[in-house]
């Protein structure tokens, strides 16, 4: 199990009945549409928001791959905190890894859903591929950098 230093970032929803399905769990598809609510919120912690990205560079994020494992249901009134890891900066794309983790009141953790998720950087107008922004591609490396850094530095805690 990986530890919260693992990751670049956190992020916690709430499930609500218009996230689950009629057996009461949450609807496959909605863990794709946290992810992406997590992504957002990370990059909005950068500094960078997805709207003047568009107007003030001509570049937006889509995503070009999704690979999701379901590993066990959340359910309505579950926090579900979702944890966010850069694999692979390119020049017009980002490779994220993303779980899905319940926290219980005792505080133990469940891996609820895993998946790689790839973002592409393209044009707002022709949709083609596009480099990424210097100021996003450097905010992106500084917060990966710092998570990384924050995870060699106490992994000597934990093991001792």
């Amino acid at each position: 199990m990986r530890g919260m230093a693992d990751f670049d970032t956190s992020w916690s929803i709430r499930v609500y009945y218009e996230d689950t399905d009629a057996g009461g769990v949450v609807f496959y598809a909605n863990y794709i549409k946290f992810f992406e609510r997590a992504r957002t919120e990370w990059l909005r912690s950068l500094g960078i928001e997805q709207l003047e990205l568009a107007r003030n560079t001509g570049m937006m994020f889509i995503v070009r791959a999704t690979a999701l494992d379901y590993l066990s249901p959340a359910r309505l009134d579950d926090l579900v905190v979702i944890k966010s890891r850069i694999e692979r900066i390119g020049g017009a794309s980002i490779d994220f890894h993303q779980e899905a983790w319940r926290d219980a009141a005792d505080g133990s953790s469940e891996l609820l859903a895993r998946s790689s998720i790839k973002i592409g950087c393209v044009a707002v107008d022709t949709l083609r591929p596009g480099k990424i922004p210097p100021h996003v591609r450097l905010a992106m490396q500084s917060a990966a950098t710092a998570a990384k850094t924050l995870t060699q530095a106490s992994a000597p805690a934990a093991a001792a």
